[in-house]
């Protein structure tokens, strides 16, 4: 099959059916950060209130739960800061845990995303407490796994990195039990630079191990998103004992994997079928077909994550509609139109040489109704 494509013809390869596993991997734990499906009916132009098609976002997260994968969900790949407002965030928590449990345990199957970005003028530390606490809160009565994301407004008012241990310390001496850090660096969102309270990566890695080693009882894990290999394999070593380090590395995960990371990753929602093959292979010690698997959707990941960085999720949810796992490419806040025609062209491509268009007479026909809307 062959479709005409921006930058020229594309053959098609027969399409990979890739086995579902009877469980999840046992080498790794690992989470598919799930994105949200818009309405396509709704209001979801820039700036409006997100309007959520909550029977494709519930299947899709059993889609990941079926290949073995846990869910991260109401994370960056959800929009969270990028049109996921907290009202929809709350409802999204809340749906999530709930069809988690009528599929397994909820706070095994989703640790969702607790922030601060439902309090936007948080303008002191006491602020940015009550603002997470409310959040973890509210995905703790979920019964989902907390996951402690980073803040735009400690950000923006923290002095250095007493002031990020002050806030974390509080929070940790609150939960019940343990939580994921969360890490995120400034290519997925600019308003993050300098966290753990120092420009500097080394001393803001300091800060960060010193608040994790206080707390280490409360620290299930760790999610870095800094794109940087060496210094994750780094900090994974430094981490006291018993406290995961979840890569959170879309350009380096199979390597970081394989030493010894677990995962925590947004492509892992568009590759999800082939890692969870992959991982079964690395339960098996069959590092030659973990390699073959993985290494063909490195190009595909790094073209989705491209800069700007933080627009990767309109690849995904671009992967996610030529799958068949909703019915329209449409997003909250309007971001379908984030990424440009021939930037989804080399991910269509880039998908097929991965194996990773599960029909691809529906993926050719959407992706010619797409070029169709464009004049071509």
């Amino acid at each position: 099959m062959r479709i005409a494509l921006p930058g020229g013809e594309h053959t098609l390869r027969e399409p990979v059916t890739w086995a579902v596993p009877a469980g999840p991997a046992r080498s790794r734990v690992v989470y598919a950060a799930a994105h949200v499906v818009a309405d396509p009916l709704g209001d979801n132009t820039p700036g409006s209130p997100a309007a959520v098609d909550w029977d494709a976002t519930l299947r899709f997260r059993r889609h990941l739960w079926s290949h073995g994968l846990r869910v991260a969900d109401a994370m960056d790949t959800a929009q969270r800061n990028m049109g996921l407002d907290w009202a929809a965030t709350r409802e999204l928590i809340r749906r999530s845990a709930a069809e988690a449990a009528s599929f397994g345990t909820a706070a095994t199957l989703v640790a969702c995303g607790a922030g601060t970005d439902h309090a936007p003028r948080a303008a002191t530390l006491e602020e940015v407490v009550a603002a997470y606490t409310e959040q973890i809160e509210t995905v703790r009565e979920a019964e989902a796994g907390v996951i402690v994301m980073a803040s735009r407004q400690l950000a923006r008012i923290a002095r250095g990195p007493e002031d990020y241990h002050a806030v974390y310390g509080k929070l940790l001496s609150q939960v019940d039990r343990p939580v994921i850090l969360h890490w995120l660096g400034e290519m997925f969102d600019p308003q993050l630079a300098g966290y753990w309270g120092s420009a500097d990566v080394a001393e803001a890695t300091a800060s960060f191990l010193a608040l994790i080693a206080e707390h280490a009882p409360m620290v299930e894990g760790v999610k870095v998103s800094l794109l940087d290999a060496d210094h994750e394999i780094g900090l994974r070593a430094a981490l006291p004992e018993g406290v995961r380090l979840y890569t959170g590395d879309d350009f380096n995960y199979p390597s970081l994997i394989k030493s010894g990371s677990h995962a925590l990753l947004g492509i892992f929602d568009a590759i999800a079928p082939a890692a969870a093959a992959a991982l079964q292979a690395l339960d098996a010690g069959d590092l030659a077909r973990y390699d073959e698997i993985m290494d063909p959707t490195v190009a595909l990941s790094r073209k989705i994550f491209e800069t700007p960085t933080y627009n990767y999720k309109t690849g995904i949810v671009f992967l996610a509609w030529l799958n068949g796992h909703q019915d329209a490419f449409a997003m909250v806040n309007g971001a379908q139109a984030a990424r440009s025609l021939p930037h989804l062209a080399e991910v269509f491509r880039l998908a097929d040489r991965a194996g990773l268009l599960a029909d691809p007479e529906l993926a050719v026909s959407r992706m010619r109704s797409l070029l169709a809307v464009h004049g071509l």
